[in-house]
């Protein structure tokens, strides 16, 4: 492949996958990509917690159209999703990352231990679900692949 056509992130500097994933579990917010049967991207913004190499997030409370979440519909018929986190610093470019969890997700039954134990993860790391936690689905991404950029290891 001509190397225009290349990701722009094989030719900049890399993490590894254990700095990745530090990063990545510290990080507050990420974006779930799903496609959908025809191939056609979807992506949201997600909480998350992460146990080793899994990722869990919930389908809580906050007003949505529906219940019928796309990423959902997605999941099902495609488990591939990538999740991304970033830190982005307008004034200070070097100080610029992101990493990425590429995996196979699935979509839990809310009453499965596996379930609760994500529902748990993320009512010990978020504080507004303590009181009120996710009822709906959860999602487990076993993470395949931890990979990441920084821009202060750029040369």
């Amino acid at each position: 492949m001509p190397a225009t056509m290349q990701d722009s992130a094989s030719f900049a500097p890399r993490m590894t996958p254990d700095e990745a994933r530090r990063r990545f579990s510290a990080a507050r917010v990420a974006r779930l990509a799903t496609v959908d049967a025809t191939g056609r991207p979807h992506l949201v913004p997600i909480v998350f917690a992460v146990r080793g190499d899994t990722l869990y997030s919930a389908v809580d409370h906050k007003p949505k159209r529906t219940t019928a979440l796309r990423r959902l519909a997605n999941i099902a018929g495609n488990p591939a999703v990538s999740v991304l986190v970033d830190d982005y610093d307008d004034e200070r470019w070097d100080r610029l990352w992101w990493v990425r969890a590429d995996g196979a997700a699935r979509v839990l039954d809310p009453h499965s231990p596996d379930s609760r134990k994500g529902v748990q993860l993320l009512c010990d790391r978020y504080a507004q679900y303590r009181d009120r936690p996710p009822r709906g689905p959860v999602l487990a991404v076993v993470v395949e692949r931890w990979s990441g950029w920084d821009a202060a290891e750029a040369p």
